[in-house]
C-alpha cells in the first residue's frame, strides 16, 4: 500500500506528512507521476542525441561530444537527484505532485535550450547556456523546495534535508553566473567542472555525518532500468533516422541491402544492450550493498552517456549511407562501436564493484567484445562497406549474452551467493544520491 493511502485504499487527498518511505516495503514499484516524469527526459536525450548526429556527421566530433557530454551530464544528475528523493520520501500528495509538474516545466526548457548549446560549441567562441541554466535551476529550485518540505515535517532528516537545501541553492547560484556573466571561454569550461563536481559531492556533504535516507534497492534498480530503456529507444529512433531514405523515401518500399544492414544492424544493437544490461539484478545487489548507492547511482551517468551516444551513431550512420555526411567509414564505425564500447566497459564494472568480485571469465567476455569492435573499425579501414561493419558491431553485446546464457550466469550466482553470506557488519549503511 502507498504511503499516501489510508487505510480504506482511498487515495488521500489532503497532504501528507513527508516522514520517509519505508526501505523493505514489498512490492515497491514506480509511480505513474514516475513515469510521467520520466517522459520529459525523452525529449532532452533525443535532442541530444539528435544534435550529436547532426555535428559528427558534418565532420566536427570533438565541439559535439563536448556538448553531448555536457547536455547528459545535467539531464542524468537532475533525473537521479528527482530519483533518489522520490525512493525516499514520495507523499503523491497534491504538492508533491504540483512540484514535480514544476520539475518537468524545467525539465523542457533545458531541453529548448540545447540546440542553441550545440550552435555555440560549433562556433567555438562560447556556451550558450542560458536556457539550459533557467530550466536546470527551475528543477533545482523545485528540490530544494522538496528538501524544505522533507526537512520541516520529519526531524530525523532535518539535517540532511537543510544541507541538501544550501548545497543545491549555492551550485545554482554559480550555474546563474557562468550562464548570464561574460566570462572567457576556458573559465567557463572550468567553472562548469567545478560546479559539476559539487553536483556529484551534494550527497556526501549533505549526509556524510547525519546518515542516509530511506531509499528502497529495488525501486531504486527499477527507476534506474527504466531510464536505461528510455534511453535505449534512442537506438531505435536512430535506427528510423538511419533507414528513412534508405527505404525509398516515401513508399518505404525499396529494401536495399544498406538498408536492410541498418534495420538488423539497429533493433540487433539495441536488442542486445538491453539483455547486457538487465543480466545483472542490481536491486539484489543494493539490498545487500546499500553503502554502494553512490557507486550505483553516479556510475550509472557514462551507462546513459554510451546508450544515448550508440543511439546516435545509428543515426550518423543513416546519414552517411544516405550521402549526407562528410565523414568517411572509419569515422562513421567508430562513432558507434565507442559508445557500445563505453556502454559494455561501464556494466561490467559496476558488476565487478558492486559485488566486489573480480571474475576471469567476465575478463574474457569484455576482451572478445572489445576485439569484436576493434574489428568493425579494422574492417571499415581496409574498405569493407559500412553496412557490413554495422552488423559486426551489433555483434559485440551479444558476446556477453551468449557468454552469460550459457556459463555466466552460474558464476554470477555464486557471487551473489557469497555477498548474502557476508557478516552484517561488512555492509554498512551507506548515502543515497538524494
Amino acid at each position: 500500500m502507498s504511503a499516501t493511502q489510508p487505510p480504506d485504499g482511498r487515495l488521500a487527498h489532503s497532504r501528507v506528512p513527508m516522514t520517509g518511505r519505508d526501505p523493505e516495503q514489498h512490492g515497491r514499484v514506480s509511480s505513474p507521476l514516475e513515469l510521467l516524469y520520466d517522459l520529459t527526459f525523452v525529449v532532452a536525450v533525443g535532442t541530444a542525441a539528435s544534435h550529436l548526429a547532426e555535428m559528427v556527421a558534418e565532420g566536427r566530433p570533438g565541439p559535439a561530444v563536448t556538448a553531448f557530454v555536457l547536455a547528459m551530464f545535467a539531464i542524468s544528475v537532475a533525473w537521479i537527484s528527482f530519483s533518489w528523493f522520490a525512493s525516499a520520501f514520495d507523499t503523491d500528495d497534491w504538492l508533491y505532485r504540483a512540484l514535480t509538474m514544476l520539475q518537468m516545466i524545467g525539465v523542457v526548457v533545458f531541453s529548448l535550450g540545447l540546440p542553441a548549446l550545440f550552435d555555440s560549441v560549433r562556433e567555438g567562441t562560447h556556451l550558450e547556456l542560458r536556457a539550459m541554466v533557467i530550466g536546470y535551476v527551475v528543477m533545482r529550485v523545485a528540490m530544494v523546495l522538496q528538501w524544505r518540505r522533507a526537512a520541516r515535517e520529519s526531524r530525523e532528516f532535518h539535517a540532511v534535508g537543510s544541507a541538501q537545501i544550501r548545497w543545491t541553492v549555492i551550485a545554482q547560484a554559480g550555474w546563474l553566473v557562468i550562464a548570464f556573466v561574460a566570462l572567457p571561454l576556458p573559465f567557463v569550461f572550468l567553472a562548469f567542472a567545478l560546479l559539476g563536481a559539487l553536483e556529484l559531492l551534494l550527497p556526501v556533504l549533505s549526509q556524510g555525518g547525519a546518515g542516509t535516507t530511506p531509499w528502497h534497492p529495488h525501486h531504486v534498480a527499477e527507476r534506474y532500468s527504466l531510464f536505461a530503456i528510455i534511453t535505449l529507444g534512442e537506438g531505435v529512433v536512430g535506427t528510423v533516422a538511419s533507414s528513412g531514405d534508405l527505404l525509398g523515401g516515401a513508399t518505404g518500399t525499396h529494401w536495399t541491402g544498406n538498408a536492410v544492414s541498418v534495420v538488423v544492424a539497429g533493433v540487433g544493437l539495441t536488442f542486445g544492450m538491453w539483455w547486457v544490461y538487465f543480466t545483472t539484478p542490481f536491486g539484489d545487489v543494493l539490498v545487500y550493498r546499500r553503502d554502494c548507492g553512490y557507486l550505483f547511482g553516479y556510475g550509472h551517468i557514462p551507462v546513459f552517456i554510451g546508450i544515448a551516444g550508440a543511439g546516435a551513431g545509428l543515426h550518423v550512420a543513416g546519414l552517411h549511407l544516405e550521402h549526407h555526411s562528410e565523414i568517411g567509414g572509419i569515422a562513421v564505425v567508430l562513432s558507434l562501436a565507442l559508445p557500445v564500447g563505453l556502454f559494455l566497459l561501464m556494466v561490467y564494472l559496476l558488476h565487478t564493484l558492486l559485488l566486489s568480485q573480480a571474475d576471469r571469465f567476465h575478463l574474457l567476455l569484455i576482451s572478445v567484445t572489445l576485439a569484436v569492435l576493434a574489428l568493425a573499425v579494422l574492417l571499415a579501414a581496409v574498405g569493407v562497406p559500412v553496412a557490413v561493419c554495422l552488423l559486426v558491431v551489433m555483434l559485440a553485446p551479444f558476446v556477453t549474452v551468449v557468454g552469460y546464457e550459457t556459463v555466466g550466469h552460474r558464476h554470477q550466482r555464486r557471487m551473489l551467493e557469497a555477498l548474502a553470506a557476508r557478516p552484517a557488519g561488512q555492509a554498512r549503511p551507506g548515502s543515497s544520491t538524494g
